[in-house]
């Protein structure tokens, strides 16, 4: 299996292969709904490997990995024409995935314990495993790659496992005890100093802040409703609830001042959140669609309709490509056209010359 990973991956990453090589007549009966105009259907991975339960894009490689429980299996995925690498089976039942620097790390769950089991993307190998006490509810990965933080939950307490994948180590960071407390999500900023923690019990929810050089919690927000999911943009955290009483709502939480500055109502019973890499959008994975948030004007854009009960979304690190996968074990794969808000950030600032001062008329 190695070699056929080895052969897949370079014949997709040699240099000059072409983006747009995916065959997009292969993504059939997507339906778009509302302003939705730059983004176009690219094509579509057929995994045939059961429902997958989340899906990954590595930053630098933009390797596409999936996770599907029903198979004990993840699979790996051609960036370029989104065929299918391979497959490498786990044992036990694989959930969230995070993946960087051709690492793919899987929370698995079996009858006696949850773990993390390393796998690597290029060979197909599985690398490591690490065994953990209690439940994996939330998995992320710091931004250079080098920290997996695994959110846990049992016995009446909840914590953060923090991997080092350099030194092979495992530590903890302490978040709660207390009847009824779980961990719902986890999200770090683009510095990897920063981790936010929805926290929930008996009398609602919360974001915790802690700070990662330190391991001590620095902030907690009250949020109440059941939080599904984070998002971490300048200076705020999107928080996504759903519950029966108020259905799907965005809380905009003001990191400098530590509160709530905004809430708006999106979707019915939206379970995860994704935002664009400049901040500008927001992906939300509904009941029957994926809902397209402007989180600069706080409105609903659109929707996108796979005609599949959507399971999990990622982007691209530019934001170029959207990924959805869905229950019936696919990946849609769609561009995104480059934001104008992005050319502008992006530009480099423009020296003005100072002008010569103006003489008083008659001198």
């Amino acid at each position: 299996m190695a070699n056929n990973f080895l052969r897949a991956l370079s014949e997709a990453l040699r240099p000059g292969r072409n983006d747009r090589a995916i065959d997009d007549t292969a993504a059939r009966g997507v339906a778009f709904d509302g302003a939705l105009d730059d983004i176009d259907v690219a094509g579509l991975a057929e995994v045939g490997r059961g429902p997958i339960g989340d899906i990954a894009v590595d930053p630098d490689r933009e390797t596409v990995v999936v996770t599907n429980a029903a198979a004990q299996s993840l699979t790996v995925i051609n960036p370029h024409t989104m065929g299918l690498v391979g497959s490498v089976r786990l044992e036990g039942d694989p959930f969230a995935v995070v993946v960087a620097d051709d690492r793919a790390y899987v929370s698995v769950a079996t009858a006696t314990h949850d773990s993390i089991v390393t796998v690597d993307t290029i060979t197909g190998a599985v690398l490591n495993e690490y065994p953990l006490a209690l439940s994996v509810t939330a998995l992320a990965i710091s931004p250079d790659g080098k920290r997996v933080f695994a959110g846990r939950a049992g016995h009446e307490r909840i914590d953060i496992a923090v991997i080092d994948t350099t030194a092979e180590r495992v530590g903890a960071i302490d978040i709660a005890t207390g009847e009824g407390v779980n961990l719902d999500a986890l999200e770090i900023d683009s510095t990897g100093k920063r981790l936010y923690v929805a926290t929930s019990d008996l009398r609602g929810s919360r974001l915790v802040v802690v700070n990662t050089e330190t391991a001590q919690a620095q902030a907690t927000v009250w949020i109440g409703a059941p939080i599904r999911d984070i998002a971490i943009g300048d200076g705020v955290a999107y928080v996504l609830t759903s519950d029966l009483e108020h259905r799907g709502v965005i809380h905009t939480v003001d990191l400098t001042a530590g509160a709530v500055v905004d809430a708006v109502e999106v979707g019915g019973a939206p379970t995860l959140l994704v935002l664009s890499p400049d901040a500008t959008r927001a992906y939300l994975v509904d009941y029957d669609r994926v809902i397209v948030w402007c989180a600069l004007t706080n409105q609903i854009q659109g929707s996108v309709d796979v005609h599949a009960q959507p399971a999990a979304v990622t982007v691209r690190d530019n934001g170029t490509r959207l990924y959805i996968a869905d229950y019936e074990g696919q990946v849609n794969v769609f561009d995104v056209a480059e934001s104008l808000y992005s050319q502008l950030a992006s530009v480099d600032e423009v020296e003005m010359q100072q002008l010569p001062a103006l003489q008083a008329a008659g001198a």
